[in-house]
């Protein structure tokens, strides 16, 4: 009895170690940001610099919910808001850590502003400006409201 008993309890921790990791807005929010002048654009942009909690966080499947935004189908660019479109960071309502690439295998059927929930694996992006600092690959989201 107490070898079974050993071994769900093994069974569930390597369940809890090895599965997605629910995260919230707040663990993303811990990096800063200072300006970086990129030669190639003769600009300076937002250059992140990511918390150690942040980093741990890379390469891992994680779920994290918020407002689904369509931003341009055709060259399938979609994005993860903490806030709706009409508060979202384009519009000045928060800062870069507020918004995540979405990269879906099959293109989604959600529309602007439903809420989701998205699971996938966290890519830390610092140097491409034409991407997010945070990118989920291989997502699969599913409708809330």
């Amino acid at each position: 009895m107490k070898n079974k008993f050993k071994i769900i309890v093994l069974l569930l921790w390597c369940a809890i170690g090895y599965g997605q990791k629910k995260i919230t807005w707040a663990h993303l929010a811990k990096v800063t940001f200072a300006d970086k002048y990129f030669p190639a654009y003769d600009e300076y942009f937002m250059y992140p610099t990511f918390s150690e909690s942040v980093k741990a966080l890379e390469g891992t499947q994680i779920t994290i919910t918020g407002y689904f935004l369509n931003i341009d189908p055709e060259a399938k660019l979609y994005m993860l808001s903490k806030g709706p479109m009409s508060a979202c960071f384009f519009c000045g309502q928060g800062g870069p850590e507020t918004a995540v690439e979405l990269q879906f295998s099959k293109t989604p059927k959600f529309k602007t502003d439903d809420i989701i929930s998205v699971t996938g694996s966290l890519k830390l992006n610092k140097d491409n400006v034409e991407h997010f600092n945070y990118i989920l690959t291989g997502c699969t989201a599913l409708k809330l409201k």
